[in-house]
């Protein structure tokens, strides 16, 4: 009969006990896992002859954990090792993975250490201790089984392990089943507040981290946070993303998802009490999602499984307090774990509290809580056993420190209004000279002091965990955050005075007033802005009357725009709006900037409906009480911006216009700001079709910009990508492709290939490409650019959207028409959804979807779409616009190719004739219609007027763009022309 070996490991040594069984499997020796837990009521003696039923030899794995459960003292531990071991020598053996010292009666089991090996010696010593001095080689390809427990993570971002942790052995091992059952389940751990998720989530993946390569936790109470922290693993991972935290978080989900580099992955979300934020956030993929929360809403979704979590079973309760305050007897124990009704939170509070308080008699505390006397302790409670029993418990631990440690009791107040989920201690010990109460500024001077009162805190209310800065930022080892309960800390705000509420607002504003770098276009100061932001609600910040709390508020939501944040920012603004409404005048110039970031940031997430009355009544307001201001011309800047978005092009150059010659006379033709809405004007002429207007325009502005800026400021790269686009639409192709390729190559050297400014460089620069015939290199450039502006921007942002629509016209005329028809299908819906029906860029990219349905043979569908689409141009942007006039032309074809040839010739014919008076005679459009309009005289059987035309096409287009210029090949070989409308960056 084969051997088999018993495996007995504590729940927190179990990914030792899954490496050792599967060494010991690979050399044919049968294992079975058997969990250590004792019952209290069972004696050591009972509990270690016990293990002598299971089959075979038993191995022990020994750990702090193996000693600690119960509690029981050691001499218990000495009598069993002794009595039951020396009787049963040859079916014991043992490892030890502890990093304490083991009692002295373990000599008897002669236990070999594994802690500290690496998995080839650590397997040798094993092997040797379990009597195979030859071990089975391992055999090619047998690089499977769990991780060696020594082995670090590729990436693992947990907070410290809960050493008193206790039971839930059934709740961990259905959560393992869970995701064994089916790759890509999410499990949610479900209860009310202070049940123990957190713990549960934390110790599932110490205990099964040697099955993961990636173990990743997300702080989820505040989007923002969960976003940064999720985002924080693209940097660990070293994936190819941009700067802002959108690109990183869609890199991360995308390496997830694909699996590469790891398959083996676990995202834990800690505290997602509200869906909306969060959901986006979750990734797809091979791995494992663990998410705990308050909240049923989590149920609603796909390949989701929740898990309720109940209070502590009353052996847990007892077991955790004795480990917790070891002078408590059982009966003890089980007293306080029913006065508390097993909630763990508060077992874990009661016991600190008497293990701290030693002179304390049991009996007495227990009875306190079990009455809640209002009186002595000064609060009120409602009828409800568990909350009564709650606050009691905590109004003990604040009249102690009160009476004992009034310092750290006055620092709680203070932790009491700021985000519980990471209370920025580092930054109040750093606080400025009277930003804190007097007692609380000279204790930040005493680092001693102040340690030892954080370490008072830690231990007397047992709901706050220590975070320290990683050992290599800074010499000072100091704390830098604590983590707090949401329940205490909603306690400690509830429980408190007006007055001392008001007072610890006011010093928690302060102190992020003081931490706040003031400069939100330094990327080198974004982190601490991200530190900053979640604290601000819980400080009062959007109550406060300070300007200077407003002016931080303000900050971190033009820091959130700059990052490119923008529903974040939108957060931010509904928080403060209506405040700011009702305590400011409508002329206030907070207000006013809140207003003008408003508008920017609704136009950011294409609400450009809303981005336009927002900046509208921004104006109105201004123009009543402040005609003369300069924040009159910002906001009619952001006005124009939202009307540019919205294709009413006429007002937002009326605007630009206006703000631009008001620049002029302030600030000077040379200053920036009166560049950028030259610049404006300059784009919106050219959305209008005044393409020679606009150059001019624009290139006297990139002169300007190249000589107060330099050549390779981004601004002037900027210029440099307008006046790009503007030679190519005036069908200057080489002189387009040359300046755009130097352009190029300059955001290449000093920005990063996912700024977005780069990806609309690249984009030009691969229209460019097309329109000079190097089609290879654009259809290679455009992919690479719609790619890195999904994981930029995500797939529905409208300059994701213009990418895809070029990249689906490139697919149709040069590349594979099925690949072509899913792409423009999905730019024509994208841009519908976002602009709507009659937005000119809705109706351009639904004619290149019917120029693709023409290659299927769909004439009918071809023409109604293309008919559609020239209609809504029409009325977009007027008759003589250039879009209007390519419209007409790929109408033209819809109709000849659906048999309505004379139809086809009127409206070539009216293309041509409108392009010349528009564009002039010699414009690639214009050459184009014509040459359109000599395809539908041949067919009308006015072969002579169709020849003549056709020459004359085929000259001028040598003259202008060569001989061999695809265009002027495919019209001498007789190609119907055709114009793909190209959807322009806002």
């Amino acid at each position: 009969m084969a051997e088999f070996i018993t495996i007995s490991h504590a729940g927190s040594s179990r990914p030792w006990a899954a490496w050792i069984a599967h060494q010991l499997e690979r050399q044919g020796i049968g294992t079975a896992m058997l969990r250590w837990d004792p019952e209290l009521e069972t004696s050591l003696v009972d509990a270690l002859t016990g293990l002598l039923e299971a089959p075979g030899r038993v191995l022990l794995v020994l750990d702090d954990w193996y000693f600690g459960l119960g509690p029981r003292p050691a001499e218990e531990w000495t009598e069993a090792l002794r009595e039951v071991v020396a009787a049963h020598a040859d079916r014991f053996v043992a490892v030890n993975v502890s990093t304490g010292a083991l009692p002295a009666a373990t000599a008897a089991l002669a236990p070999v250490s594994l802690l500290g090996l690496s998995a080839r010696e650590a397997g040798r010593r094993l092997m040797r201790r379990v009597g195979i001095e030859r071990p089975r080689p391992a055999e090619d390809g047998d690089s499977g089984g769990p991780r060696f427990p020594n082995d670090d993570q590729a990436q693992w971002n947990v907070p410290p392990r809960n050493e008193r942790f206790t039971g839930r052995d059934e709740i961990l091992e259905r959560i393992h089943s869970v995701f064994l059952d089916s790759e890509g389940e999410r499990c949610v751990l479900r209860g009310i507040s202070g049940v123990g998720k957190t713990q549960i989530g934390r110790e599932y993946a110490y205990r099964f981290r040697n099955e993961y390569d990636i173990v990743w936790q997300v702080n989820s109470g505040y989007p923002g946070t969960a976003r940064e922290q999720l985002a924080e693993l693209a940097t660990r991972l070293n994936l190819p993303a941009g700067r802002e935290t959108g690109d990183r978080i869609r890199a991360v989900q995308s390496a997830l998802r694909s699996g590469t580099p790891y398959r083996n992955w676990l995202l834990i979300f800690d505290g997602a009490d509200n869906v909306d934020g969060i959901e986006n956030l979750l990734p797809d993929g091979p791995g494992h999602v663990l998410i705990t929360t308050l909240t049923r809403d989590w149920s609603a979704f796909s390949r989701t499984q929740e898990i309720e979590v109940h209070p502590f079973t009353r052996r847990e309760s007892v077991a955790f307090a004795c480990r917790r305050a070891p002078r408590l007897t059982m009966e003890q124990a089980d007293a306080l774990a029913a006065a508390v009704q097993d909630l763990p939170l508060l077992v874990n509070q009661t016991a600190s509290w008497l293990a701290i308080n030693e002179t304390m008699p049991v009996e007495p505390y227990i009875d306190s809580i079990l009455s809640g006397r209002p009186n002595e302790f000064g609060l009120s409670f409602v009828d409800d056993d568990y909350q009564k029993s709650v606050w009691t418990s905590w109004s003990l631990t604040q009249n102690m420190l009160r009476e004992k440690h009034p310092d750290a009791a006055e620092l709680l107040k203070i932790f009491g209004f700021f985000s519980p989920d990471a209370i920025p201690v580092g930054l109040i010990q750093s606080a400025r000279p009277g930003d804190l109460p007097a007692h609380l500024e000279a204790l930040t001077a005493d680092p001693i002091g102040w340690h030892t009162n954080l370490r008072r805190l830690n231990e007397a209310t047992a709901v706050m965990r220590m975070d320290y800065p990683a050992a290599d930022t800074r010499v000072d080892q100091g704390v830098e955050s604590v983590q707090m309960h949401h329940l205490y800390h909603s306690y400690l705000r509830t429980g408190m005075p007006e007055s001392e509420r008001e007072q610890a607002a006011a010093a928690a504003c302060r102190v992020l007033v003081s931490a706040s770098p003031r400069n939100p276009n330094d990327t080198r100061l974004w982190e601490r802005y991200a530190q900053i932001i979640p604290h601000l609600d819980h400080a009062g910040a959007f109550d406060s009357g300070d300007s200077d709390v407003q002016s931080l508020i303000l900050d971190c939501i033009n820091y959130l725009r700059v990052r490119g944040e923008y529903s974040a920012g939108l957060e931010l603004i509904r928080k403060a709006l209506p405040r700011w409404q009702q305590r400011f005048r409508p002329t206030d110039r907070n207000l006013l900037r809140l207003d003008y970031y408003h508008a920017i940031m609704l136009r950011r997430v294409g609400r450009y409906r809303e981005a336009e009355a927002a900046g509208r009544n921004s104006v109105a307001l201004l123009q009543e009480h402040a005609p003369d201001s300069n924040d009159l011309l910002l906001a009619k800047q952001g006005l124009g911006g939202s009307l540019w978005a919205l294709a009413s092009y006429e007002e937002a150059r009326d605007l630009f216009k206006e703000v631009w010659d008001a620049y002029r006379v302030l600030l000077g033709e040379r200053h920036p700001r009166t560049l950028d809405q030259q610049l404006n004007y300059a784009a919106v002429l050219g959305q209008l079709g005044n393409y020679e207007e606009s150059l001019a325009i624009e290139r006297a502005e990139l002169k300007i910009r190249e000589q107060v800026l330099g050549a390779r400021h981004p601004s002037t790269l900027e210029s440099g990508t307008v006046c790009a686009s503007l030679l190519r639409w005036l069908g200057k192709y080489d002189d387009a492709l040359s300046t755009q390729e130097q352009t190029v190559l300059v955001h290449h050297q000093i920005m990063d290939l996912h700024h977005p400014q780069t990806l609309r460089a690249e984009h030009s620069l691969a229209l460019c490409l097309r329109r000079s015939g190097e089609y290879q290199k654009a259809e290679t450039l455009l992919q690479t650019v719609l790619l890195r502006s999904e994981q930029v921007h995500g797939p529905e942002h409208p300059d994701t959207l213009s990418v895809l629509a070029d990249y689906a016209s490139l697919q149709r005329s040069h590349g594979d028409p099925s690949r072509a028809r899913e792409l423009a299908e999905r730019a024509a819906t994208g841009h519908t959804t976002l602009l709507g029906d009659g937005h000119p860029f809705s109706a351009g990219v639904l004619g290149n979807l019917a120029l693709v349905m023409a290659e299927f043979g769909e004439r009918d569908e071809s023409l109604h779409l293309s008919e559609r689409a020239l209609s809504r141009m029409r009325v977009a942007v007027g008759e003589r616009h250039p879009w209007t006039i390519g419209c007409c032309v790929n109408t033209s074809g819809a109709r000849a190719l659906a048999g309505d040839v004379d139809g086809a010739a009127e409206l070539s014919l009216e293309a041509a004739t409108g392009a010349e008076a528009v564009l002039g005679s010699r414009h690639p459009l214009t050459l184009s219609a014509w040459a359109a309009h000599a395809t539908d005289l041949r067919l009308l059987r006015r072969g002579k007027e169709a020849g003549e035309k056709e020459q004359e096409v085929i000259r001028v287009l040598a003259e202008t763009l060569g001989d061999q210029h695809p265009h002027t090949v495919s019209v001498r070989r007789r190609q119907r022309p055709y114009w793909d409308f190209e959807p322009q960056p806002v």
